[in-house]
């Protein structure tokens, strides 16, 4: 059984995320097996809130060297979480 907690991993606090928070919307790093409906309800369940919309996004892994060869970072999941309206996640 796949919990709330191995579907969400981090809230990214980034730039773009906090331009984002006015507007009701949260970054989140998600496992990437997760549905749309999987996020949802991990995030309603984790932060008691209620979700309107859900976006995803695979981000591809960076190219990184490593001495004298060149490799990949893993690509990774974000999701964008719309709450509804008088809604808010309180990050400290």
């Amino acid at each position: 059984m796949i919990t709330s907690y191995d579907v969400i991993k981090t809230l990214v606090r980034t730039e773009k995320g906090t331009t984002l928070e006015p507007h009701r919307q949260y970054l989140f790093h998600v496992a990437k097996s997760a549905t749309k409906i999987d996020i949802k309800r991990a995030v309603e369940d984790l932060y008691k809130v209620k979700v309107q919309d859900v976006h995803t996004i695979i981000m591809p892994g960076k190219r990184k060297r490593v001495r004298q060869d060149f490799g990949y970072t893993t690509d990774w999941k974000k999701a964008i979480v719309t709450l509804a309206e008088g809604q808010k996640i309180e990050v400290t």
